[in-house]
């Protein structure tokens, strides 16, 4: 008895995506040794990286942004990064290496990937602790400070301002910057908010895939419970229903990507298990927005009991 046995006629037949093949998605599961086992359709030049605890995890993550902004400065040119709330642990090791190295980010542009929204695409107030541009100011640019990404290369995505994110992105792609995603996976497998229900919306993949963002998307509800678990101390009653979130049209554009799963709960507990898996191993769908990810070039960093074994433990 699980899932697929019992979901016909159930409140959950039709509650995830459409696109869903979780007769696919177990197999996507296998024992913990053999998560690094490289997939066909992975980009030669992305690695995921075990990490045995969660100090490991924000230290390496958190090097491999600080490094990518280091060699840049040498190499004299301009870097751009889209940028997630959510892992947030390594940005004290970006602060952390950049000061120790004297690393001035004037050269920096960040694009925050989303935005807590509401219908009309407005967003919370930078003072509200609840925001995006709130957090990432408190994590990283005021404790950076006289070294931090100057205000006006700082990008937040509000309704007026995220629209305009793929012709700065291309301006500065055009004068030869690096553009670095660093993500985080959802339950959801969303990247940044852009859930696999989206694919609904598009008659085929390369309409999905050159979809640069959406304002007041509505977003999964289990992305909501993960967001009040993870962010809003259980309080469901705090979390916005929509966000302002950009798409693959601009995420796939990224030159090296920096990921992090760090998704345990604890006593055992976790929720990004499955996610991690399923986005190794499931294969390029727009069903599954983290499918993507292999197939571009970088390093996805997670947390060793993600690997599993995800069998049954009550808590």
């Amino acid at each position: 008895m699980n899932f697929n046995s019992t979901v016909k006629g159930s409140a959950l037949e039709n509650f995830y995506p459409e696109g869903w093949d979780f007769d696919k998605i177990d197999a996507c599961i296998d024992a913990p040794e053999n998560i690094l086992v490289r997939q066909e359709h992975w980009n030669k030049d992305f690695n995921p990286i075990m990490c045995e605890s969660l100090s490991d995890f924000e230290t390496y993550m958190g090097h491999e942004i600080a490094n990518q902004i280091k060699l840049a400065k040498e190499k004299k040119e301009k870097i751009a990064f889209i940028l997630p709330v959510g892992p947030m642990g390594m940005y004290k090791w970006v602060v952390y290496f950049l000061k120790e190295w004297n690393i001035s980010c004037e050269h920096v542009y960040t694009f925050n990937m989303d935005e807590w929204a509401d219908s009309e695409g407005n967003t919370l107030s930078s003072d509200n602790t609840g925001s995006f541009q709130y957090a990432m100011e408190q994590a990283l640019f005021n404790p950076l400070g006289e070294l931090t990404v100057p205000k006006n290369q700082r990008n937040f995505a509000t309704k007026e301002n995220l629209p305009t994110y793929p012709e700065k992105i291309k301006a500065l792609k055009d004068q030869g910057a690096k553009l670095v995603l660093v993500y985080g996976i959802g339950r959801m497998c969303h990247i940044a908010f852009w859930e696999p229900t989206f694919a609904a919306d598009y008659k085929t993949a390369k309409e999905w895939e050159e979809a640069p963002y959406r304002i007041a998307a509505k977003i999964h509800p289990l992305t909501v419970e993960q967001n009040a678990l993870t962010s809003f101390k259980s309080r469901t009653t705090l979390v916005p229903c929509r966000a302002n979130t950009i798409g693959p049209g601009l995420f796939l554009q990224a030159d090296y990507a920096i990921g992090g799963a760090d998704g345990l709960l604890g006593r055992g507990m976790q929720w990004q298990g499955m996610s991690l898996w399923m986005t190794l191993r499931y294969g390029k769908t727009p069903w599954i927005t983290s499918s993507y990810i292999p197939t571009l070039k970088g390093k996805l960093f997670f947390l060793k009991e993600l690997a599993g074994p995800l069998t049954a433990e009550c808590n």
